[in-house]
Formats: C-alpha cells, structure tokens, sequence
C-alpha cells in the first residue's frame, strides 16, 4: 500500500499539473467498493467546480475545491493498488478506470484502480487526518505520543491514529537509522532514543519524498513512472542479505501481523 512519501509524491504531481483548472465533466465506474460517497454525489460536487490545490493528509490526497463562494474537498485513498494519473484524453483508457475529471485545460484526471481497495469520496468538512503529521511533529509531542504505551514500538508507528501516513516500509528504515529493534516497548524507550527515531523518521520520509517514493509493487507517479527510494532500502525486504553497516544477515520477523526487517546487530 502506498504509504506517506507515495502519497506525497502522487499529490505533488498532481498539484502541479491541475491547480486552478475547472472540473467540466465527470465520468463514474459506480463501483461501488470504490466510492465512499454515492458516485452522484461525487459528479455533482465536483462539476463546475475549481480545483484550488491538491494535497496529501496522512495517507489520503485531498483536493481543495471552490465553486460560486462554497468549499469542498475531493479525498482519494489510492488503496492497494490506485493511481491517479493527468493524461491527454487521446491516451487509451486503463483497464480498471474508476473515475475520469475532465478538466478545463483538456487534460483529464484519471483514477485506476484494479483491486478497488482504493476509495473517492467528497467532504464539505476540512479533512485532517487521523493522527499527527510526522513531517511537522514538535520533539515533545512525538515523545508523548508513546508515553506508557506498552505495544511494540514498530506497531506503535504504524498506529495511524498516533502518526499518518507512516507503514511498514519506513517504519523499518527508520528503526535501522535510529538504532532501535521494532520488538522493543514504545513506552520503554528513553527520551533520546525516541529523538533519534523522530529525526530517522523524518529523514527517511523527506529522502524517499525526493526520489519518488518507493515503487515495490504497482505504484507510479501522476505520470505513470515508478519511485526509486526502494533501491536504497536498508532493511525492508532484504531478508538473509548483508546488513550494508555491519554485514549481519537481515532477519524477518512479524510484529502486529506486519513483516518486519532489522539488523539484530546494529539494532538494539
């Protein structure tokens, strides 16, 4: 699943090539796995509308919507498999096409999805997440996020209530930067060790947001090519290999049902 720097990435892109442009026509699969909101509701608010920006909040991208003095936001979780990619009408249509925004410069706005885990829905409500954005989190604020919790610290960042967009892939590099073993209580760590995994954290999620994201399975960008983050990785599906700090096999364990990769030399 696409996590926060492919997210970050796809709305980046996005943004860029759609901002300021009206939404003239919308074409709807009516699948229903796929809409969270009835698809007419979705046509309606998004007719005539004019796209002001479009961002990502956790793990979802939201575009900010203005039309006649009203707001709205369209929100799109890519799911498993989403994408949302600014193609020329001329561009064949993707098998498992979702929804098309005709746009006012041309282009359209094109949301893939084949295994329809991904899901379109609009909002009058601003959306903000369901937990804090690890990007901008204070260093006190990120050590009393796991104050006394007594879950696995790996577990505990993949908690989207306690930091957004944060999965398994940055999860394990960023306990590899910071040193730290993913079984180990989150609310036993010290102090410093919990601000050297905010600033690991930050750091990964910053470097992956500029090589693209990490494509590991079907993700591309708003125009179709794959992230390179995954050539960089560190721990995360690199089971048996050499650990590139020390040279210890890498070992899989499972933590909260989640595949997890670590050094259990470098990591303690």
């Amino acid at each position: 699943m696409p996590e926060l720097p492919e997210v970050e990435t796809v709305a980046n892109g996005v943004h860029d090539r759609i901002h300021g442009l009206t939404v003239e026509q919308v074409w709807t699969s009516n699948k229903p796995q796929t809409f969270k909101s009835p698809p007419q509701e979705i046509v309606e608010t998004l007719t005539g509308a004019r796209i002001d920006g479009v961002r990502r909040v956790g793990k979802t991208i939201v575009a900010d919507l203005s039309r006649g003095g009203e707001k709205a936001q369209f929100l799109i979780h890519l799911g498993m498999t989403g994408r949302l990619l600014v193609s020329a009408p001329e561009v064949p249509h993707p098998p498992h096409t979702h929804a098309i925004l005709a746009l006012s410069n041309g282009q359209e706005l094109r949301f893939v999805d084949a295994r329809r885990f991904g899901r379109l829905s609009v909002s009058k409500e601003s959306y903000g997440g369901p937990g804090t954005e690890p990007l901008t989190i204070s260093p006190d604020a990120f050590v009393a996020l796991f104050k006394g919790r007594r879950t696995p610290i790996k577990a505990a960042l993949l908690n989207q209530s306690l930091l957004h967009g944060v999965g398994n892939i940055y999860a394990d590099e960023s306990l590899f930067r910071a040193g730290i073993r993913p079984k180990r209580h989150a609310g036993r760590l010290t102090r410093a060790e919990l601000l050297r995994l905010r600033i690991a954290l930050i750091e990964v999620l910053e470097h992956a947001i500029s090589l693209g994201g990490s494509s590991v399975s079907d993700y591309v960008d708003a125009d179709g090519v794959r992230g390179f983050f995954q050539l960089e990785h560190k721990v995360y599906t690199r089971t048996g290999e050499p650990c590139l700090v020390c040279a210890t096999p890498i070992q899989k364990i499972t933590v909260g049902g989640r595949s997890t990769h670590f050094c259990p030399v470098c990591q303690r």
